[in-house]
């Protein structure tokens, strides 16, 4: 039996218990709302008469007709990892933002959707085909199917595309508040078809930030209605050093045979790693978190010099404008209890540091601390220091799990144990008591 189907075993075990205990008292479960993180969901795309392709290989012709209708799956395709269909990928994975409109929008002639929204589907593995190589939000699921949920009637998927992320209030951000209004309904849906069982937010990565967003941009009685627990796993509440790496020099998040300089620009028009980049209000003003060919130091204080240091001066209007009135209001909890699973003691970039032969067009020098490997420990634990002592009393529980890195927390045989132990432990309550 391979591995991870033994991890998978082990934790279903440990929710035996409870599960026999819900049964016996008749208890119904809570219902769950996967929200994936960036990358934790399939993307489909369709290309019109107005996409024009970068080089033949990009033609439409090679593209169209996989699904019906000339859609395909833009993302994950193992094509990608092919240096000529890497830069066609990344032509229509690139966002383009109008200043005059104030909102992201798709490249020309590239259309997009996310499939499977409701359903777990989408989100159990990026490639269908490869399913031991994609495996995505697998392992979760069916540690929560052992204890008894079920996808569309108790377990629910709320995919997204995540390139686009959301702007402070009074921006448009059309697809981002979209996105908040389909989860909004599905969270009511889920609670209705449950006799008015309130929901549980399962959220990994970017997607707690969604979550995070949808609490706060609704009315108290409504998440009191309809909320139970925000259960958040390796959230980047404060953003990430991990996201200038990106924005500099490119990032191929550990996807192999890929030059990170063919998709730097196509991750540097995406509106969620703006959203992603160090929060100063977490981070500080005075640590220097990179180091730049000239020598010059960038703080979470000094985004703006770093967009306009790394040469990417048009990144500098959406984020002064749109993202720092948004992150400015990370002092302000989502109004329910919560509870962050994080994993610790993983080597994560803390300083980079660019020599100067090539600059930001090479990968830096790294500078490590403590963190999951991908999000710092000072942003994954931003909720217990900004969030406990508000006033209101917001509720927030911590669970660290040594050695655990930020996509293992979804596979790792004791953070699936934990999970399970958490969602269990919501269920073994009346609906009356938020724990």
């Amino acid at each position: 039996m391979e591995k991870r189907q033994l991890l998978i075993l082990k934790a279903l075990s440990a929710a035996m218990l409870c599960l026999c205990a819900c049964q016996s008292s008749g208890l119904i479960l809570h219902p769950i709302v996967l929200v994936p993180g960036a990358g934790g969901n399939q993307l489909e795309a369709r290309l019109n008469s107005d996409y024009k392709p970068s080089s033949w290989l990009c033609r439409r012709e090679l593209a169209a007709g996989r699904f019906s209708d000339g859609w395909f799956r833009l993302w994950f395709d193992p094509s990608v990892l092919l240096a000529p269909f890497t830069k066609c990928f990344a032509d229509r994975m690139t966002l383009h933002y109008d200043p005059e409109k104030d909102d992201y929008y798709n490249a020309p002639g590239v259309e997009t959707r996310v499939p499977h929204f409701g359903s777990t589907q989408s989100l159990l593995y990026l490639d269908p085909h490869l399913r031991h190589l994609s495996a995505y939000m697998e392992p979760l699921v069916e540690s929560l199917r052992g204890i008894g949920y079920k996808d569309g009637e108790t377990l629910f998927g709320a995919p997204y595309d995540f390139r686009y992320g959301m702007a402070a209030e009074g921006h448009p951000s059309h697809v981002g508040n979209k996105f908040l209004d389909d989860l909004r309904r599905l969270v009511e849906t889920a609670a209705g078809s449950n006799g008015g069982k309130r929901v549980i937010l399962l959220t990994h990565s970017l997607g707690g930030l969604f979550a995070l967003e949808l609490l706060r941009r609704s009315p108290a009685p409504w998440v009191q209605t309809h909320v139970r627990h925000l259960l958040a796993l390796s959230v980047p509440w404060g953003g990430a050093v991990d996201a200038m790496l990106t924005l500099a020099s490119g990032n191929t998040l550990g996807v192999p045979l890929v030059d990170p300089l063919l998709v730097r620009a196509e991750q540097r028009s995406s509106e969620s790693n703006l959203w992603l980049l160090p929060n100063p209000a977490v981070f500080g003003m005075v640590q220097t978190l990179v180091v730049g060919p000239d020598n010059a130091s960038y703080t979470a204080g000094d985004v703006q010099g770093f967009l306009e240091g790394i040469g990417f001066p048009e990144g500098i209007l959406p984020y002064k404008s749109r993202i720092v009135p948004l992150i400015e209001g990370v002092g302000t909890g989502p109004g329910v209890a919560v509870t962050c699973i994080v994993g610790s003691e993983v080597r994560t970039a803390e300083r980079l540091v660019y020599g100067r032969e090539r600059g930001f067009d090479e990968q830096p020098e790294v500078i490590y601390g403590d963190g999951d490997g991908t999000v710092n420990m000072v942003s994954l634990l931003a909720p217990e220091r900004l969030w406990k002592d508000a006033e209101g009393g917001q509720e927030v529980k911590v669970i660290k799990l040594p050695g655990v890195s930020h996509a293992a927390v979804l596979k790792d045989r004791d953070s699936l144990e934990r999970i399970i132990g958490e969602v269990s432990r919501l269920n073994s309550y009346g609906d009356e008591a938020v724990a």
